[in-house]
């Protein structure tokens, strides 16, 4: 589902939260993490960035409007322009990018149709190939996972009433669409949002979780065998509306998850943005203590056993305690937020907006 902009004001956010695992102290306990802020990296560039992969601290990708991708290998200091020759000459909108690493990613773009792709780089973006170009008018490719270096899939809104699940196992470089007889029937109006690369993600290798909106209710599809057969679950996010619902899932393991979303329209309310599963996604219960509004992107900070993160465009939120209540940090706009597992956090939004967490 095309997510329609949403612009905000831009300011350094500063947040309560570490830039490095937590150490323990003499008797084994946790040391309460040290203070940090989201650091602005100037990319140069006015696009808006949806899609953002973290490999580390120093190297991070992002892809957004115009079929633009940006690279760093310094933490942000400088930024390589390696978009997709093709996609800018059309114009296209990738909405989600995954790394392997600073010279091997995949990325989605999205749209009805032919607009619906996949491209592929082996040499850190000075070369692209088109791996998958969508020829069904019907489908609209959403988000993209990897769960290791050779298997992933894609997701499209739902065709003959159902979601259509797009396989690879050879890092991207060939896509096959999966047989849908395990795919529980769509409900009207349900879609997933195409707004931070996170309405698809897996956790292990084999687990993946699927969220939606615009339905009656907002779900959250769970596949345990890579995508072959799903079950759904009903979340406590609302939906009833085309602009509600689910829009980015975090998976700390295969048990412990996140869900957050709301109603992507300016001036809108967003009741109870946020919710929580302990079972894998079976069942989801509402945070306690929720977001103040709308967010489109969570992760989870490494090596943390209740930390993450929640962006969208009115602020930047943290939970200490897995989900169950939430405390605004800030009013900065950010669209998407991944961390690498070398605790690396960056965030990337409108207007060319990327940080990285940095250290007080």
């Amino acid at each position: 589902m095309r997510l329609l902009g949403v612009g905000m004001c831009a300011a350094v956010l500063a947040v309560g939260l570490t830039a490095a695992p937590a150490h323990a102290s003499a008797a084994g306990e946790p040391v309460e993490p040290r203070a940090a802020d989201w650091a602005l990296k100037d990319t140069g560039k006015e696009v808006r960035f949806r899609g953002l992969a973290a490999v580390s601290r120093g190297t991070a990708w992002v892809a957004g409007s115009k079929g633009t991708v940006l690279r760093t290998l310094d933490g942000g200091r400088s930024w390589q322009d390696v978009s997709p020759p093709g996609a800018v000459a059309e114009g296209l909108e990738l909405r989600d990018i995954e790394a392997f690493d600073a010279r091997r990613a995949v990325a989605l773009s999205i749209g009805e149709g032919e607009a619906s792709r996949v491209l592929r780089t082996e040499d850190g973006g000075a070369t692209w190939t088109e791996t998958f170009r969508n020829p069904d008018p019907r489908a609209f490719y959403d988000c993209l996972t990897f769960f290791d270096s050779r298997h992933g899939l894609a997701m499209s809104d739902p065709v003959d009433g159902r979601f259509r699940i797009l396989s690879t196992d050879d890092g991207g470089r060939s896509w096959r669409v999966l047989p849908d007889a395990g795919m529980p029937q769509a409900l009207p109006g349900e879609a997933g949002f195409a707004a931070s690369g996170q309405c698809l993600v897996s956790a292990g290798p084999r687990d993946v979780w699927l969220a939606t909106g615009g339905g009656a209710t907002a779900r959250v599809l769970h596949s345990a065998d890579r995508g072959l057969t799903w079950r759904a679950a009903e979340s406590t996010v609302p939906a009833g509306d085309p602009a509600r619902g689910v829009f980015a899932l975090a998976f700390r393991d295969r048990t412990k998850g996140l869900a957050v979303g709301g109603d992507y329209r300016t001036g809108q309310a967003s009741p109870q943005p946020a919710a929580v599963s302990a079972d894998g996604g079976r069942s989801w219960r509402q945070a306690a203590s929720p977001p103040p509004a709308y967010r489109s992107g969570a992760a989870w900070y490494p090596y943390s056993r209740g930390t993450a993160l929640a962006v969208g465009p009115t602020g930047t939120d943290v939970t200490l305690d897995g989900g169950r209540s939430w405390r605004p940090l800030d009013g900065g706009s950010f669209d998407t937020v991944d961390c690498a597992p070398d605790t690396g956090c960056w965030a990337a939004g409108e207007k060319g907006r990327v940080a990285r967490l940095e250290p007080r």
